[in-house]
């Protein structure tokens, strides 16, 4: 944590305590990460040893995380582009994910776990654009791909965290009992939030109006945001690329879970720690190096990886060469989660829409994470696990076409590199 402590020291001297706040956000996505780590593949874990859960039930109900997403992403966004209570947005929406996760220890049926990743659903709509506005507002765009590096890198070290307790205590005692212990870290969440000070937060600026606009500028139309094709091919690009990705990790560990509950939390436990581990360097990477290098070489990456571990992991059945395997999704999702934020910053940049336009590419890679779990559920008890890998991995591919064609680079300083990037799609052709 030394090195992540070090990370948060900016330039210029701060008197009015900006540093203490972009610290407390830091700190406020470290505790999210444990919050939500009983959430998603430690789900699966939990479900597929119990009566009357199969791979196909439990790919619907994680599916019902993402599709709260589907109707609410765009409408979050527009409210956190209008709103000035963004704390509170963000205390409320992690004690509504504490609830869900309280919910799923007292009665596992159907039912009761639906309305919890509804519930779980519904608060991830809302904290991944409002800690990304947080940022924006706290230190404006020319930092804010560095402090969206710094502020990933704290969320995978909480996934570490997170995910090495509720596997050890789920391997000790059950994941019941690690669901609860969990839940506890949403209240050092909004504690977290409170240090935070409103009246360092620019609204105008959290909200994508450039500092030089000055205070009579307005938002442009929404259909703005219809007719930029850069940012419907990132939105489509996203979307493959979770497709692909999310059940992954859930399929293997769930193929290595049945018939051993326990066993299976800890090697869980195990995958997402060396997944996780792996995130941080690459999340500090971003912050160090996307303004210098750009965007695009860095996603070329995080999309290259992909479709290699699908095929990797359909191969394979062995715990030890999974481990391994895993490092691939630290590197694929460490970069990509906050270039996320980033490159829609950029190419809303000036809209003062960037909160819809983030909360609407949220939406459509909400599609993606609901797709791949019914898809992958689906595939798995009529074809088997390996084929449903390498159907994962082939969308993958597709997903890497779609970034290298249709997205550009969007770093303003990284004109040394625009004509690399610019004829990358003369490769694929």
């Amino acid at each position: 944590m030394t090195v992540l402590a070090r990370s948060d020291v900016i330039e210029d001297s701060d008197p009015s305590g900006l540093h203490r706040s972009l610290r407390a956000l830091n700190w406020a996505n470290f505790f999210l990460a444990d919050l939500q780590s009983g959430l998603g593949p430690f789900l699966g874990i939990y479900l597929v040893n119990l009566p009357g859960w199969d791979a196909e039930d439990i790919g619907w109900v994680l599916a019902l995380n993402g599709l709260a997403g589907l109707a609410l992403s765009a409408l979050a966004g527009a409210l956190i582009d209008i709103t000035r209570r963004k704390r509170l947005l963000m205390a409320t929406a992690a004690g509504l994910t504490s609830l869900g996760t309280l919910l799923i220890t007292l009665r596992p049926t159907f039912p009761v776990v639906a309305f919890s990743q509804l519930l779980t659903g519904v608060a991830a709509v809302v904290l991944l654009p409002v800690t990304a506005a947080l940022a924006l507002g706290l230190v404006g765009p020319e930092r804010y791909a560095a402090q969206t590096g710094r502020m990933n890198a704290y969320n995978h070290a909480g996934n570490v965290v997170g995910a090495a307790v509720v596997g050890v205590v789920g391997y000790l005692a059950g994941l019941r009992f690690g669901f609860l212990l969990s839940a506890l870290f949403g209240v050092a969440v909004v504690a977290a939030v409170a240090v935070i000070r409103p009246g360092l937060i620019r609204h105008d600026v959290a909200r994508g109006l450039d500092n030089q606009e000055g205070p009579a500028a307005q938002p442009s139309k929404l259909r703005t945001l219809l007719r930029n094709r850069s940012l419907l091919a990132f939105a489509a690009a996203v979307c493959l690329w979770q497709m692909a990705n999310a059940a992954m990790l859930p399929l293997a560990s769930q193929k290595f879970a049945l018939g051993n509950s326990h066993q299976g939390a800890l090697f869980l436990g195990a995958l997402v720690v060396v997944a996780q581990a792996t995130m941080v360097p690459m999340a500090l990477l971003v912050s160090r190096a996307a303004d210098r290098l750009g965007r695009k070489p860095l996603l070329v990456l995080a999309f290259l990886v992909l479709p290699i571990r699908g095929a990797m992991l359909a191969l394979t059945r062995h715990a030890g060469p999974i481990l391994a395997i895993e490092v691939l999704d630290g590197v694929g999702a460490g970069l990509l989660e906050p270039l996320l934020a980033i490159v829609v910053a950029d190419l809303t940049r000036g809209t003062g829409r960037y909160n819809i336009a983030f909360g609407t590419v949220t939406m459509i890679q909400g599609i993606g994470v609901a797709l791949s779990f019914s898809l992958a559920g689906a595939d798995v008890v009529v074809a088997g696990y390996p084929a449903a890998m390498f159907t994962l991995a082939g969308i993958a591919s597709v997903a890497l076409l779609v970034l290298l064609v249709g997205v550009p680079e969007t770093a303003r300083r990284a004109e040394p590199h625009r004509r690399l990037i610019s004829a990358l799609p003369n490769l694929v052709r």
